[in-house]
């Protein structure tokens, strides 16, 4: 991992895009040695509305707290935003993105003009409403970033993610959440 690695997430409000950049800083923290940050940029959007969300991770303490202008990882949470929004604006040659979605990832690649970069995608809105019996990407998308970037083995994240939900979900809604993580780790593919 690179000494600071920053992240950019485009979602809907009401998808829980706010609450995956805050669960992955959550989860992180407790990690020795490791610095985070997350926070929103919205105002007063509407549920749907196109929001966005940053995570900076760092070996170092951070002192920069501004918006994530290029990022190191895109996460697009939501497919409808795919081409609607310009998800590669400002982000790194060599950037690595991350999308829910079940489109075709030549073809994205493609319409999107991302050349060469890394693109890694799962179906978390089915993972989610399977396990979940909701649509909300928030955490296996969470999984998958852990995931493509090695950050953390699935036991060790999953026993940090379960004590992060235990915070305010019931228990049986944590264990759904923990099989939407084994789902994410196993269904996550690059393209």
């Amino acid at each position: 991992m690179k000494d600071t690695l920053e992240i950019r997430w485009h979602g809907r409000a009401g998808q829980g895009v706010v609450t995956a950049a805050v669960t992955l800083a959550d989860v992180l923290a407790s990690e020795e040695g490791q610095y985070v940050q997350a926070f929103p940029e919205f105002g007063a959007e509407k549920r749907g509305t196109p929001i966005l969300a940053f995570n900076r991770l760092s070996r170092k303490p951070i002192r920069t707290h501004s918006q994530v202008y290029e990022p190191d990882i895109v996460v697009v949470t939501d497919p409808s935003l795919l081409g609607l929004v310009d998800i590669g604006e400002g982000a790194k040659e060599d950037a690595i993105f991350l999308m829910n979605t079940t489109f075709d990832i030549g073809l994205v690649r493609k319409r999107l003009n991302l050349g060469q970069r890394k693109i890694f995608a799962l179906d978390a809105y089915t993972i989610a409403r399977d396990e979940l019996g909701r649509a909300i990407p928030n955490v296996p998308m969470v999984a998958a970033l852990v995931k493509i970037l090695n950050l953390m083995d699935l036991d060790q994240f999953k026993e940090k993610i379960e004590k992060s939900l235990a915070k305010k979900l019931r228990p049986e809604v944590v264990q759904m959440n923990l099989r939407t993580i084994d789902r994410a780790f196993k269904e996550v593919k690059e393209g």
